[in-house]
This record gives structure tokens, C-alpha cells and sequence, in this order.
């Protein structure tokens, strides 16, 4: 590019020099001679070579794809270079051994001596004989952090670089291929290629969200370029408008077809499945609410990473000289480790014939030891310490091809235990589907009785010829509905399959995760209304919802239309359902109304799967965006947004006759908190709940439906186990302890005391006194920080910064450590005579200081601007330059120091706070505000300090490079693996690990149950409940379950009913009320104070009052002018004196 711009301007110079030179000697006129002309044309063809060099530097860019110029015809995909596949290839001899043809210049790729040796993930994966896999570029594009953080939480560096070298054809752009092709452009692929040789029809608009009216009669490939490339530029888009043939796939690494006849899927497969490299073939089919798809990845395909999942560890207490030997671990953590599981060990002291990295295998694991299949007996005898961890191995599938899959399709991967005998009937019905299209010319009609019978009798045809794999009966009912909706693509099919197309892809190209092998079937009949569906009513109306309607009705569609939805939330959950709900045509009416909150603003990490943001949107409300977004998919949407957090504090916003006018309410949360509080408001207004939510590449929904299944707050996952603070700060043995004491010191120095600071000038008199009247070791500790901030460590100069980075670097990582091993030796003991330093304690080393390590040079340069930047002081340019930076560091004097006796150190583990309590805190206390007033006086007048609040989506603001420093310094004491920034910023900023795939399936999954609860009349068994993990690949679903049931004589209720009592009655009609339900009430109370209790004889005197004026006088209680009731809690018991739990009891007073 560079040589074109010279020569551009070297030749257009060089004749406009000529022909300035001709005017100057007075040339005034110029013959169309041969010569002229031909400089004329040089002269052209240099401002050409300007011109389109400067158009390639003002444009925006995107990645490079093999060198490959592309212009504006995109039809040809020719031009895409082949990427090399996974080299599947690993020794036979030796199973651990990688391929000899390893790439060298990946230092991420079975790498051994270097400091990562956890390859494949950020997460540090430890993978037994990793084979290579090389990329399309030589040079792959540096990962945006920013922008994919959550999704290389999931998949970690390498499997992104393998992503950003593949090459994926996608065929077939209705609503299901729009649906893959928008997850791979978000994860970030080479290049996507769409091939479509059909045009858009009104019939599209139900599922593809990229299409318009005015789209009608375009064609489907063309039509879907311009939005997908919004979604990420960095990806080449490219179309194909003509037949397919199979020489055309040898461009691509996947190929997908959702449109596709078996006789030409059979040709494409068999050539995909003997190409060198192998082509991975994905074949998938949605025909209404039944889907299929079908994955062939060739003869040899090597699965580098089974499950995701870290591998797990154990710290070990001892291991037996035996054969075989006996591990023992701490208590500290439960063992994950499972028979045949293979591990290796390091740091065993003593039996360090362990040590020499060879993979071992565990055998009669249990929670907290296993045996090992080694003969140990004249090793050693164990001494101390050691770490087991997880080998992961590589697995090798061989795929069948489809024509071999379709006569011998194994073991189909189930969804549903109550449907175990499904998937043989699809697996024929989508084979007698293909045949009855390639009979007929069409798919069969809705409502066609004759197209439903050839459909079954066709199916009846094929089985007889099956052989072994012949079913005794063919489920016709099931056919009959196969049939009526065999030609409408749905929006939640397409998206639920989307998801699991999109990660199978992904697969396919990295390794990452297990493959869907081969066959998976899946059908939701139970969505379908209860009542019949006529054949009048499934009859197209000329709309965009026809293929719905052919599926549902038009009576139900018009139940979607006028529903009155509440979403709580528009992140990425919140996307993907704006985006169903859109295409569904719920809320599409006068009547209907979606009403969406979320108080969230929209940041770079949310674009990559946020799809309905873009990046001229950071900074702008998500629910604005998001609805606006949604409305232009489909213009009919009825939909209002807000910024309100659902919250106690904004029921006047969302109040009473807000809730009492829902249908529905759909969850798009992130947080278990903000999901409890909505599940309490649904139980109380009794209002259905759909719930749903991801990890990574896991999902999970759940159907809150009234009186039918529990609620979301009857079950909860058990709370998350925390660390010891004494071990956080004193005695760490893993990374986790090191980057959550990191964050704790980040926020205590930057944020904290400096926010600590200015509320003490801010009102010196008034703090000082609360300070006085708390007296407290936690006033002290505030006092002493604030003091140290003005006095001691105040900083006016960039210098002085130093100094102070400097200073805690000789405190954290040198003194405290001295005094730490000062206080308890490495031969101390405990009082029962047991070592101090025993596992899982780690004995820690003080660190020496050198300006010529990198890592300590790192930690003072942020550590010093975010200093500075808490002082107001100006960040000279040199901070950045090592040298400099290293001079002005060797300015600084340390102090030397020496260990004190009687120094306190918390080893109490149910410890919570460091601080220690003492007689004298008040004379401390006071002695400080003393100290502190002097100080206040030096100061500049309105000086105030910069709190710092720790964001860890701004590689540029240094909060994540102090972090990450910090606790790789801690590590480095303690003999701890060091992490990267990026594995640091996962877990010091508590990242959720988020990929589109796993939120597009839950979503469509979730919107497959709203039909059922909008059509209303559905039974608890037509619910589903899904688990599903799209590494392993796992579906889990099951019906929701029912709420426990309380019975009381010939009543019964459960958590879902709430007793009402209206006009306005008094102490003595509520227990008149319940006396008559066979219940003594001998408590009522109204939120923390007590209205009544038989107990107490003046409460008798308010039996003929109101209770809403009880509530008002005892209970300080203000209804609100939007609220026509209060609501008590009513302790009873029977006649028999056992308490009985009751409902909520409503008082209705207006």
C-alpha cells in the first residue's frame, strides 16, 4: 500500500510539473499528440493511485483476509484462502505426543518451560499432548479486550485466534441461517459467507429479524449483508447468489445448510468429510416446532477441550508409600477429580519422585483423597506440601457421513427423558419430509388432511425398508402435526437452534468443546394451543406472522398481539427477547403493550453480544436503544422504555394497577437479588414468570406459572464459599486470595480513604464527632488512613508519587512479610504441637526490589499515576518510559526495617475484621483529631482529593495493570502461579463468563413456553425447564415443579394464593373472618411492629378499630394515594393448638 501511494504521487508529480513548466515558458496551447495523451493518462492513473491510497487510510478497516483484494462484487468467495484445519493427527505410539509439525512461533500452543504452561484458555487449561492447530493468517489480529472480555472468559486467546482465521459458508438465509450467521459475526470470525438463491417473501418477515417489507423480492443473501456487517466490521461478509457447488466449499473451514435437500446434502457431505483438510458439515432442519440437525466433522476430529471447565486442583496433606497410593488432600475444597481422570504433581516434598510431570491416573476418587495407579513403595517418604492438578486429555471422534449416519444413526442425544422414544419417529419423519418435497415440488399445507396422509404413508414406506432400525409404530398424531407446520420457520426455533448451530460452528473450527455427534431431534407439540386448531384458521392472511399462524392460528396470534408484557431488563438477555418478541408479533397492537426497564447505560464489552447495540450507542440508556432497535424490526411493536430499577423504591412507577394489568412477565436479569425481588412481585399480583439465565456456555430457564409449578424464591443455589480474611491476608495459597486482596488494597487506598479524606474537609466538626461517638478500632483505622493521606503521605509532586508506589511496594512485599515469618518461623507449631506451615498454608519469601524487573516496574508506574491522579498532580509524559521511570525510582530512600516482637497477626479463620480493639481507642481517637486539625491548617484552601472508582472495561486507566501487579507480587511471595492482566481482570472484576450462543438459545427456549402461556389452559406437564450446556453438549429438560400444597380441613393453598378482605373491616371482623375458616389467630403484625397478639389484654381494647387506622397509628405505616390496601401477616392456630402457616392477608380499605 505504501508503494502504490509513492508511486501515485511520484507519477502525478512528475507530470504536473510538466504541464506547470509549459505555462511558465508560455505554452499556452497543447495538441492532442500521442505523447500528450499518454502523459494525460499517466497523469490520471497517478491521481488514481492517491486517490485510492488515501480512501484505504481515511476508511474504516477490516481485518485483513489472506491478502485478498475485495471489491464490490462480494458474489465471489473465491478469493478466501483455505485455512489449515485441526491437524487431528496424534501418535499412536504415544497418545501424549503432539504432531511433529507443531507450529513454533505459537508460544499459546502445547508450550512447556515457559511460564504459562496451561495452554488453549486464559483460564489455564492444562491439556495433556494439545495438537497443533494452526491459523489462517500468519499474523492473526489482536483480540479487542475490551470488547470480547466476556466472551474470552469462555473460550480464552487461542480458541479466538482460531476463530478470527475461519472461513464459514452459511446457506440458506431464512430466519434460522440469519439466526447462525448474527452469533458467528458476534463471536468474531474470519469472514461469513452467505448463499441464498431465493428472494424475500412476506412469509420471512415471522422469522428473520434482518428483513423488511421493503426487502420483499430481494434476494435473502444481498438483503442481509448491510445489517449483519453493523454488528462487527472486523468480519467479512460476503454472498453467493448462484447454484453451490461442491468445489466451492474447499474456501471454507464450516459449512452450513438450513435449506437443503438429502440428496444433494449426501454429495456436499461426502465431499466436506474426504477433503484434506476435512470440511466440517453441519446440516440443519426447523420445521415448525420440530427441529433437526446433523454434524459430520470428518473421518478424524480431535476435541482439544472436552468441557471448558478449569481443571481441577488439590492441595495435598499426604500420600502413602503403597501400591496402589493412597492422596490425601485438606479439607480445604471437595476433590472434583473422577476415575480415570489423569493428574500430575509439583512441590511434594519428600516423595519427589512425583514430581517428574508424568500424567498419573486416579482410580476410587472420593470427596476428599483417591488412589493412584502407582506403585510408591520405595519412593520416598512424603515430608509436605504438593499440588495435584487435572490433566485435560484430548479426544479423538470419527464421524460417520450422512449417507452412513442415515442407516446407522447411533445414539441420538436426548433432551427430554419423558420423549426417549422421539427422536427414531423424526429421524424418519424429516427423511419422509425431504421425500414428499422432492415428490410434490412444495412442503405440505397447513390443515391439508391428503398432505398429511402422504406424508405418513411415505414415512410408513421408508420404515419398512429400514431393516434393523425399523419402528414398531409410527406415532400418526405426531406426523399429522409434523406435516401441518413442516414449512414455517419459527422466530423461537430459529433461535433456540441459532445458539446451537453457532456454537457447534465454533466448535468445528477451534476444538474448543465437544461436538454434537451426530443426530440431534427435538420438538416442542407441547406449545401448540389445547383447543384444535381448524383449518380455517391456520389459512395465511397476507402478513408477516403467516408462518406463525400456519403453526398457531390466528386466534392465538391475536392473544400474542394484545398480551401486556413487563421485561425486566434489555442487556443480552434483554436483546435476544426484544428481538423474539418483535418477530412474534407480541405486544403488536393498540391492546398490547411491552413495557421495558432497565437503568443501565451501554459500554464497548456489551457489543458483542448485545446485538441491537452498536458503537455509536456507548454511553446511551440500554432500554431506549434496545426499544427502538426492536421497533424498527418490526414498526407495529407497542413498546415504552424505561430507566427505573424494579426495585421497593420505585413501586410508585411500577405500583399496583401497573402489576394487576400484566399478562406476563419476562426476566432479562443479571443478578439474583433483582430476580427475587420480581419473583415476590408475581407471587403477590399472581402473575406468570418466565425466568431464565446463562454462565458461559451454560443456560438455564425456569416457568413460573401461577398455582401450577413453585416459584424462583422457593429453591436457591447454597451461597458462594468465601475466603477466610485471615487467609486473604495473611496466609494465600491460590491466585483468587491474591487478586481479591489486590482489589481490597485498590479500593482502600484510591477509593476509600481519599473518599474519607474529603468527607473530613468537607466538615471537619462533624466528622471528628462521629468519629468520637463510634470509639470504635474501625473509627481508628479511618482516622490513622485520612491522617497518613494529609501528613505523612501526601503527595504534591510526581516524584512524591513515587516514592509512595515505591514505599508500598518495601511494605507489601517485603516488611510484612519479614514480620509474618518474624511472628511465626517455618518451624513454628500450633498448640496442639501440629506445624504452623502446613498445608494449605504456604510459608511466603520477602521480595528485593529490582528497577530491572518488568513486573516491578509495571507495579510502581500505575501505581504512581493513580496516585497522581488521586492528588490532582499532572502525569508527566516520562512516567511512561522504563528508563526514566527506573532513574527517578532509585531516587527513593527505603528505610530499613526489623521485625517487632508482640506484633498481633489474625489467624482466627471465622475472624471478620483485622482490626483489634483496645482500652485505649479513645485516647487514640482523640490524639489523631488532634494530629489532624494541625494538618488541616497547612492545607491549600478547597483542597480536595480524586476518589477512584475501580472500572475494569478501561485497558487505559491502569486499574486492572495495578490489580494485576499487586497480585502477581503476593504470588510471587507465596510461590504462586502469576496470572495475565486479562485473567486477573476475570476474576478480580468478578467477569460472568457470556458467549451469544448460550443467551440466543435460552431466549428461544423461553419464548417457546410463552405460547403455552398466553394461549392460557396449558397443564403443569406441558411446562419444560431446561438445563442445557452447550460445551458438553447437554439438554436437560423436565416439567416444572408443582408449589407444596397446605391443607386445612376441606381448604387448601399454597404459596401463590393471598387471602383478601374488603371494606375496610376492623381488628374483630379479621378474627371473626378467620374464626370462621376454623383458624385462631393469636398474632397479627404489619411489617416490624405488632397489631395484635392475644397475649396482650390492652390489645382487646382495639378489636373495634379499623385496621388499616391500626396500621397508620401502631405501625407508623403510609399507604401511598396509588394503593387500596395494606397487607399483615397473620400467625393462627387450629383447634388442636398446632400452628398453621396461612396466606398473606390483604386489607382492601378504599
Amino acid at each position: 500500500m505504501a508503494y502504490r501511494l509513492v508511486v501515485g504521487i511520484g507519477l502525478g508529480f512528475s507530470v504536473l510539473t510538466s504541464v506547470v513548466l509549459a505555462f511558465v515558458f508560455g505554452t499556452t496551447s497543447f495538441d492532442l499528440s500521442f505523447l500528450n495523451i499518454f502523459l494525460l493518462l499517466i497523469f490520471l492513473m497517478g491521481c488514481g493511485g492517491v486517490l485510492s491510497s488515501l480512501l484505504h487510510y481515511m476508511l474504516p478497516r477490516k481485518r485483513a483476509v489472506g491478502g485478498e483484494v475485495v471489491g464490490d462484487d462480494s458474489h465471489n468467495t473465491e478469493a478466501l484462502l483455505k485455512k489449515n484445519r485441526i491437524d487431528s493427527l496424534i501418535s499412536s505410539s504415544d497418545p501424549f505426543r503432539a504432531t511433529p509439525d507443531t507450529v513454533n512461533d505459537n508460544k499459546d500452543i502445547g508450550s512447556s518451560g515457559g511460564e504459562n504452561n496451561f495452554s488453549n484458555s486464559s483460564s489455564g487449561n492444562n491439556h495433556v499432548g494439545q495438537p497443533n492447530m494452526a491459523l489462517g493468517d500468519g499474523n492473526p489480529p489482536d483480540i479487542d479486550e475490551d470488547l470480547h472480555s466476556r466472551q474470552l472468559a469462555v473460550y480464552g486467546r487461542e480458541t479466538m485466534r482460531r476463530l478470527f482465521g475461519s472461513n464459514i459458508l452459511i446457506s440458506g438465509m431464512q430466519g434460522l441461517g440469519c439466526e447462525i450467521a448474527k452469533n458467528l459475526v458476534l463471536a468474531g470470525v474470519k469472514s461469513v459467507t452467505l448463499h441464498d438463491e431465493g428472494t424475500v417473501e412476506l412469509w420471512d418477515l415471522s422469522s428473520n429479524f434482518i428483513f423488511s417489507e421493503d426487502d420483499v423480492g430481494k434476494n435473502r443473501a444481498l438483503a442481509s449483508v448491510q445489517k449483519l456487517q453493523e454488528l462487527n466490521n472486523a468480519v467479512l461478509i460476503s454472498t453467493l447468489t448462484t447454484e453451490l457447488t461442491k468445489e466451492k466449499l474447499s474456501d471454507f473451514q464450516a459449512v452450513v445448510f438450513t435449506d437443503i435437500c438429502l440428496d444433494k446434502a449426501i454429495v456436499f457431505d461426502e465431499y466436506c468429510h474426504n477433503h484434506q483438510p476435512p470440511i466440517s458439515f453441519i446440516k440443519v432442519d426447523i420445521r415448525g416446532l420440530f427441529g433437526s440437525v446433523f454434524c459430520d466433522f470428518g473421518p478424524e476430529f480431535t476435541v482439544i477441550d472436552v468441557d471448558g471447565e478449569e481443571p481441577h486442583t488439590g492441595i495435598i496433606a499426604s500420600i502413602s508409600n503403597d501400591n496402589p497410593a493412597l492422596v490425601a488432600c485438606v479439607d480445604d475444597e471437595r476433590l472434583e477429580f473422577q476415575d480415570g481422570d489423569l493428574v500430575v504433581f509439583s512441590e511434594v516434598e519428600g516423595m519427589t519422585e512425583l514430581n517428574d510431570g508424568k500424567p498419573r491416573k486416579v482410580k476410587n476418587a472420593r470427596p476428599y483423597s483417591f488412589y493412584l495407579e502407582d506403585d510408591t513403595t520405595n519412593y520416598g517418604a512424603y515430608v509436605k506440601g504438593g499440588i495435584v492438578a487435572q490433566v485435560k486429555q484430548p479426544k479423538v471422534l470419527h464421524f460417520k457421513t450422512l449417507r452412513e449416519a442415515l442407516k446407522d444413526p447411533g445414539d441420538f442425544l436426548l433432551s427430554d427423558f419423558s420423549k426417549f422414544d422421539r427422536p427414531p419417529l423424526l429421524h424418519l419423519a424429516f427423511q419422509a419430509l425431504d421425500k414428499f418435497i422432492c415428490e410434490v415440488g412444495r412442503f405440505p399445507v397447513a390443515g391439508s388432511e391428503e398432505d398429511a396422509q402422504k406424508l405418513i404413508s411415505l414415512a410408513i414406506n421408508i420404515n419398512l425398508g429400514s431393516g434393523d432400525g425399523k419402528l414398531e409404530e409410527i406415532d400418526q398424531k405426531l406426523m399429522r402435526l409434523f406435516a401441518f407446520g413442516a414449512r414455517a420457520v419459527l422466530n423461537p426455533m430459529a433461535a433456540m437452534f441459532g445458539g446451537i448451530v453457532g456454537q457447534e460452528v465454533v466448535k468445528a473450527c477451534s476444538g474448543k468443546f465437544h461436538p454434537l455427534f451426530q443426530f440431534f431431534y427435538f420438538d416442542s407439540v407441547e406449545s401448540l394451543p389445547t383447543e384444535p386448531l381448524d383449518p380455517d384458521d391456520v389459512k395465511p392472511l397476507s402478513s408477516r406472522y403467516d408462518a406463525q399462524i400456519s403453526v398457531f392460528g390466528s386466534k392465538l396470534q391475536k392473544k400474542l398481539e394484545e398480551a401486556k408484557i413487563f421485561m425486566v431488563g434489555s442487556g443480552a438477555l434483554g436483546c435476544e427477547f426484544l428481538k423474539n418478541l418483535a418477530l412474534m408479533g407480541v405486544c403488536c397492537s393498540e391492546k398490547g403493550k411491552l413495557t421495558i426497564t432497565d437503568d443501565d447505560v451501554i459500554e464497548k464489552s456489551n457489543l458483542s453480544r448485545q446485538f441491537l447495540f452498536r458503537d455509536w450507542n456507548i454511553g446511551q440508556a440500554k432500554s431506549t436503544v434496545a426499544a427502538s432497535a426492536a421497533a424498527s424490526i418490526n414498526p407495529r411493536l407497542h413498546v415504552e422504555a424505561l430507566q427505573n430499577r424494579a426495585s421497593p423504591e420505585t413501586e410508585n412507577v411500577f405500583n399496583d394497577a401497573f402489576w394487576e394489568n400484566l399478562n406476563v412477565v419476562v426476566n432479562a436479569l443479571d443478578n439474583v437479588n433483582a430476580r427475587l425481588y420480581i419473583d415476590q412481585r408475581c407471587l403477590y399480583f399472581q402473575k406468570p414468570l418466565l425466568e431464565s439465565g446463562t454462565l458461559g456456555a451454560k443456560c438455564n430457564t425456569q416457568m413460573v406459572i401461577p398455582h401450577l409449578t413453585e416459584n424462583y424464591g422457593a429453591s436457591r443455589d447454597p451461597p458462594e464459599k468465601q475466603a477466610p480474611m485471615c487467609t486473604v491476608h495473611s496466609f494465600p495459597h491460590n491466585i483468587d486470595h491474591c487478586l481479591t486482596w489486590a482489589r481490597s488494597e485498590f479500593e482502600g487506598l484510591l477509593e476509600k480513604t481519599p473518599a474519607e479524606v474529603n468527607a473530613y474537609l468537607s466538615n471537619p466538626s462533624e466528622y471528628t464527632a462521629a468519629m468520637k461517638n463510634a470509639g470504635d478500632a474501625q473509627a481508628r483505622d479511618n482516622l490513622e488512613h485520612v491522617l497518613e493521606c494529609l501528613d505523612s503521605e501526601r503527595c504534591e509532586t510526581f516524584q512524591d508519587c513515587i516514592t509512595w508506589a515505591r514505599l508500598k511496594f518495601e511494605d507489601y512485599f517485603a516488611n510484612r512479610v519479614k514480620q509474618l515469618t518474624y511472628t511465626f518461623p517455618e518451624d513454628a507449631s500450633t498448640s496442639t504441637g501440629a506445624p504452623f506451615w502446613s498445608a494449605p498454608k504456604r510459608f511466603p519469601r520477602p521480595l528485593q526490589f529490582s528497577a530491572d524487573d518488568p513486573g516491578h516496574l509495571h507495579y510502581v508506574m500505575a501505581g504512581s499515576i493513580l496516585r497522581a491522579e488521586t492528588f490532582g498532580i499532572p502525569i508527566p509524559d516520562w512516567a511512561k518510559n522504563p528508563k526514566k521511570l527506573a532513574d527517578a525510582i532509585n531516587k527513593v530512600i527505603v528505610p530499613d526495617f526489623q521485625p517487632r516482637k508482640g506484633v498481633k497477626i489474625v489467624t482466627d479463620e471465622k475472624a471478620t475484621s483485622l482490626s483489634t480493639a483496645s482500652v485505649d481507642d479513645g485516647a487514640v481517637i482523640n490524639d489523631l483529631i488532634m494530629r489532624l486539625e494541625e494538618c488541616w491548617k497547612k492545607l491549600p484552601p478547597g483542597f480536595r482529593m480524586n476518589p477512584i472508582q475501580f472500572e475494569k472495561d478501561d485497558d487505559t486507566n491502569y486499574h486492572m495493570d495495578l490489580i494485576a501487579a499487586l497480585a502477581n507480587m503476593r504470588a510471587r511471595n507465596y510461590s504462586i502461579p502469576e496470572v495475565d492482566k486479562l485473567k486477573a481482570k476475570f476474576i478480580a472484576g468478578r467477569i460472568i463468563p457470556a458467549i451469544a450462543t448460550a443467551t440466543a438459545m435460552a431466549t428461544g427456549l423461553v419464548c417457546l413456553e410463552l405460547y403455552k402461556v398466553l394461549d392460557m389452559g396449558h397443564k403443569l406437564e406441558d411446562y419444560r425447564n431446561t438445563f442445557a450446556n452447550l460445551a458438553l453438549p447437554l439438554f436437560s429438560m423436565a416439567e416444572p415443579v408443582p408449589p407444596k400444597v397446605i391443607k386445612h380441613r376441606d381448604m387448601s393453598w399454597t404459596v401463590w394464593d393471598r387471602w383478601m378482605l374488603r371494606d375496610n373491616p376492623t381488628l374483630r371482623d379479621l378474627l371473626q373472618w378467620l374464626k370462621d375458616k376454623g383458624l385462631n389467630a393469636y398474632s397479627i403484625s404489619c411489617g416490624s411492629s405488632l397489631l395484635y397478639n392475644s397475649m396482650f389484654p390492652r390489645h382487646r381494647d382495639r378489636m373495634d378499630r379499623r385496621v388499616v387506622d391500626l396500621a397508620r397509628e401502631v405501625a407508623r405505616v403510609e399507604v401511598p394515594p396509588y394503593r387500596n390496601h395494606l397487607d399483615v401477616v397473620v400467625a393462627c392456630e387450629d383447634d388442636e393448638d398446632n400452628d398453621i402457616d396461612i396466606p398473606q392477608v390483604s386489607i382492601y380499605f378504599r
